[in-house]
């Protein structure tokens, strides 16, 4: 069972002009099989958990760990992190101009795996994984996310997820910009990556409608760069009612 174990994290931020703590003490486990939803408002310091956790240079990790399965991470490259078995799910994919769908999965999953996958199997599980994510099998020709609605990009994301097949893959705000039915198309994918065992997961985002397709196991409520509070899918429901007010004013005092 892999695990990773977030300690008394603490993260800065460099800017042009100053370095700004964002995170302040973010302790956390995640195991395989796992869901753990972070909410909280804007600018509470979910996305730099992910960037730290996957190695950014402008997220400064000054003190706590980062451990996948006993090992600290926070000496890896960004490269090595995902040889590791860390994936990162970007709020804002990038486009990669004139390489197509299917060469960079491939040519991912080689590195990961040190070896070139099987063509003929690789194709297979391929146009499987682009059904199940109702993705047109001309997707696999085109250049990685150029001319993608928001939608497309979206699906692109756990189609990565679920071809590579890390141990810990994280979403950030993966429920942005998708409508009701890339919506569940993406929750389906993810909860196939979850009930496979392999993979926990770390789902960061504002509203609880994807919860409502993706059961969490945890739900970490986020507040000034640390977790206010954590529950089960009760808090998640509590959050829809009553909003982030009550920990706002709490951090202020």
């Amino acid at each position: 069972m892999s695990t990773l174990e977030i300690n008394n994290l603490h993260v800065s931020v460099k800017t042009e002009t100053e370095t700004k703590e964002i995170l302040h003490g973010v302790t956390l486990t995640i195991k395989n099989g796992e869901v753990h939803a972070i909410m909280g408002p804007n600018g509470s310091g979910k996305s730099t958990l992910a960037m730290a956790i996957m190695g950014h240079p402008k997220y400064e990790i000054t003190s706590g760990t980062v451990l996948l399965d006993g090992v600290d991470v926070s000496e890896m490259s960004v490269d090595e992190r995902a040889r590791a078995g860390i994936f990162l799910g970007m709020q804002h994919p990038v486009e990669v101009q004139g390489v197509s769908v299917s060469n960079f999965l491939r040519t991912a999953k080689t590195a990961i795996s040190g070896e070139a996958p099987n063509l003929r199997g690789w194709l297979t599980s391929l146009k499987t994984s682009m059904k199940n994510l109702e993705m047109d099998d001309k997707f696999a020709t085109r250049d990685v996310n150029v001319g993608f609605s928001g939608g497309e990009k979206k699906r692109f994301e756990i189609l990565s997820m679920e071809i590579l097949n890390p141990v810990i893959g994280i979403l950030d705000e993966i429920d942005s910009g998708l409508d009701i039915d890339a919506l569940r198309a993406v929750s389906e994918g993810i909860n196939r990556i979850k009930n496979s065992g392999h993979t926990g997961i770390l789902l960061i985002t504002h509203y609880t409608r994807i919860l409502q397709h993706v059961v969490p196991d945890h739900v970490h409520v986020f507040v000034d760069g640390k977790i206010a509070e954590s529950g089960g899918p009760e808090l998640g429901e509590q959050l829809e009612a009553e909003g982030y007010e009550r920990y706002q004013k709490s951090s202020t005092r």
